[in-house]
C-alpha cells in the first residue's frame, strides 16, 4: 500500500504562483511514476502533469510553459509548481502513483481557487 499526502494549494490571484507537494509512504519502491490530476467543479478529472521515476516529465497541453513538475531530491516526494495561473485552473488537484503493473494509488486533494 502507498499513502500520498499533498500540501500546498490555496487561493492566488490570476497572475499568480502556487507550489503543490506531495509527500509518498509505505510500499512506494513499487511506484513507477507520480503526477498531478486535477478535478474542476461539473467536469471530469485529467491528468495535468507527471514524471516517471527516470525524470520524464509529461503535461497537459493547457499547462504546458506554465507549470513544471519535479522530484524533491527523494524518491517518494514530487512538486509542481504552478505560474501564470489562470481562472480556468481552479480545481481539486490530486497526487497520483502509479505502479509498474497499472495500479493506481491518490491522494486526497487540495483545492486550488485562482480570482480573475
Amino acid at each position: 500500500q502507498v499513502q500520498l499526502v499533498e500540501s500546498g494549494g490555496g487561493l492566488v490571484q490570476a497572475g499568480g504562483s502556487l507550489r503543490l507537494s506531495c509527500a509518498a509512504s509505505g510500499s512506494y519502491s513499487s511506484i513507477t511514476s507520480m503526477g498531478w490530476s486535477r478535478q474542476a467543479p461539473g467536469k471530469q478529472r485529467e491528468l495535468v502533469a507527471a514524471i516517471t521515476s527516470g525524470g520524464v516529465p509529461t503535461y497537459l497541453g493547457s499547462v504546458e510553459g506554465r507549470f513544471t513538475i519535479s522530484r524533491d531530491n527523494a524518491p517518494n516526494r514530487i512538486s509542481l509548481q504552478m505560474n501564470s495561473l489562470k481562472s480556468e485552473d481552479t480545481a481539486v488537484y490530486f497526487c497520483v502513483a502509479r505502479t509498474g503493473v497499472g495500479q493506481a494509488y491518490w491522494g486526497r486533494g487540495t483545492e486550488v481557487t485562482v480570482s480573475s
